[in-house]
């Protein structure tokens, strides 16, 4: 399986007013800036439409943050990114309670986390503490401080990033907290194609800072994506797609190469994700290629291999490719 969380498929051509052939158009606009990478977009538009948060790994220089910021700018959205470091505490990240000598009163200053898009830049490099932080965020769409509760916007996404090769002075997120990401996206250097158009765009002026100059503009927004979830809820699932979703996942638990597997909220996850996979291709039913299309992004931060199984080149891909193969489909 490739490391890309889906493949791009041919969808039939929607109205050009539609909510899903505006949401169609990000790839192309997305690409103004960044460039492959097609199967990152495409999860994280699926990411906004299941109000799930999405885990970015890859090596540092493959357009993570000029991701996000296109990806937010092509949806008129705010964003806002946030560099972890062993220093960084909760309030910085949440915002806090300032007092205003002129007033004699506190006053709560909004940090970084209220906007719709929320970059956090290496999330492993920060104590435990800080990553909880998020927590409530993520599953509550709210901040609560000193008792009191303030929603978040709407749309809200986490995308946090993670280095798959420096793991010294790092601190692995909990099975707890992974399991609070809908997708685990895995963001692979370029083609040496992409690669030359990506030097080719640099010489001839480029700027990564100034998307606007590289003709990126709005083309989707908060109330296209609101409709397109409308519709993404309206897709009908046959109860053999259900058990087979229910299958794959509980073929997780009894793998003899984990010692952790999906739990229920997987399961939904997957559910959740193959629904907004099929409605992208055009569907208004899901297929079991559809949960297969979608389940090693899903499932692939759930599951926890046993150590000899490391010791011995098993990785969560070979064990869900494995899972895939064996479980029968429905016909």
């Amino acid at each position: 399986m490739a490391a890309a969380p889906v493949t791009p498929a041919p969808v039939p051509a929607p109205a050009e007013d539609s909510p899903r052939a505006r949401l169609a158009a990000l790839r192309q606009e997305v690409g103004k800036a960044v460039v492959g990478q097609e199967a990152a977009v495409t999860g994280l538009v699926i990411g906004l439409l299941c109000r799930g948060h999405v885990l970015l790994e890859g090596v540092p220089g493959v357009a993570k943050t000029l991701l996000v910021r296109t990806l937010a700018a092509s949806l008129d959205m705010g964003t806002k990114r946030v560099q972890f470091t062993p220093d960084l505490m909760p309030g910085d990240v949440t915002g806090s309670l300032v007092y205003d000598a002129r007033t004699a009163e506190f006053s709560f200053r909004e940090g970084p986390v209220f906007t719709n898009l929320v970059l956090a830049d290496e999330i492993n490099r920060t104590p435990p503490k800080t990553q909880a932080s998020l927590l409530e965020a993520m599953e509550e769409r709210q901040v609560s401080v000193d008792g009191t509760p303030r929603p978040l916007p709407d749309p809200f996404m986490v995308i946090a990033t993670q280095n798959p090769v420096e793991y010294e002075g790092t601190y692995p997120l909990p099975e707890a907290q992974l399991d609070r990401f809908l997708l685990k996206l895995l963001m692979p250097l370029p083609e040496r194609g992409d690669e030359i158009e990506v030097l080719t765009r640099h010489a001839h002026d480029f700027d990564p800072r100034d998307l606007a100059g590289a003709g990126v503009r709005p083309v989707a927004g908060p109330a296209d994506l609101a409709a397109a979830r409308a519709e993404v809820a309206r897709v009908q699932v046959a109860p053999e797609v259900l058990g087979y979703v229910v299958d794959v996942c509980r073929a997780t638990r009894t793998s003899p190469s984990l010692s952790l597997g999906v739990s229920p909220r997987g399961a939904t996850a997957l559910l959740a994700t193959a629904r907004a996979w099929a409605w992208l291709t055009g569907r208004d039913y899901v297929t079991p290629d559809d949960v297969k299309a979608l389940a090693h992004a899903t499932l692939r931060h759930r599951v926890q291999l046993r150590a000899e199984a490391e010791l011995e080149g098993v990785t969560a891909e070979t064990v869900l490719d494995g899972v895939l193969r064996t479980v029968p489909v429905p016909r």
